[in-house]
């Protein structure tokens, strides 16, 4: 890590709390609303309070793509704080931070993933193939067994 780079910031523990208070219903809330069929959303719990899940694995990706955590953050319609929440935690939980942020300026500041960081998102997203893989049939089955199927 270089001089202008530097692991996000650690927030409170007042605001990490008001946080975790709702991030289940609002995952599920998001999920399911866009979804008329059976769908799996995978959790990797990595700590009781710590998980990686495909929120988490997005604003990773979108932190490749954009080189900054508020503009990953937008496109996930996301404020800022809870971007930066989220990449304060599981920076945290990690022997090596996820993302590093370099300070803004002349130059424009960003956000960039550390090899680590890289490492665990494309270790998330080959379980997430892996598993929707192997339990296809099974989600077919539920969506010919549902309410909603088209009969």
């Amino acid at each position: 890590m270089t001089q202008t780079e530097r692991p996000a910031k650690r927030l409170g523990a007042k605001s990490q709390a008001h946080n975790k208070k709702d991030d289940a219903a609002r995952h599920v809330r998001r999920f399911m609303s866009s979804y008329h069929s059976p769908r799996l959303s995978l959790r990797i719990y990595l700590a009781p309070d710590v998980f990686l899940g495909p929120g988490k694995a997005d604003l990773l990706q979108g932190i490749v793509e954009t080189g900054s955590i508020a503009a990953a953050g937008r496109r996930m319609n996301m404020s800022y704080k809870r971007a930066w929440y989220l990449v304060d935690t599981l920076n945290g939980y990690f022997d090596e931070p996820l993302v590093v942020s370099s300070k803004g300026g002349r130059a424009g500041g960003g956000a960039s993933l550390t090899d680590t960081g890289r490492a665990v998102l494309e270790c998330y997203r080959r379980v997430q193939e892996k598993t929707e893989a192997a339990i296809k049939s099974e989600l077919k089955s539920l969506a010919r067994m549902g309410a909603n199927a088209q009969k």
